[in-house]
């Protein structure tokens, strides 16, 4: 009885070697994607600066009495 199969060599279930850089590529590309999607969000919910917040004379540094 004859198989009318085709030996695929470019199969990552074949080669260990091509499984584990394929799943190398795989995980720095996830990697990569995390840290510019982490890196993004932080971008966009960055803090805005010191708010203008108005403090009564006498509770300053060197107060100011009347």
């Amino acid at each position: 009885m004859e198989h009318n199969t085709v030996e695929n060599k470019n199969d990552i279930t074949r080669d260990r070697v091509s499984r584990s850089r394929f799943f190398y590529y795989v995980g720095l590309f996830c990697l990569v994607a995390f840290l510019l999607g982490g890196c993004y969000n932080l971008y966009k919910h960055k803090y805005p600066g010191k708010p203008d917040v108005t403090v009564q004379e006498s509770s300053l540094y060197n107060p100011k009495y009347k």
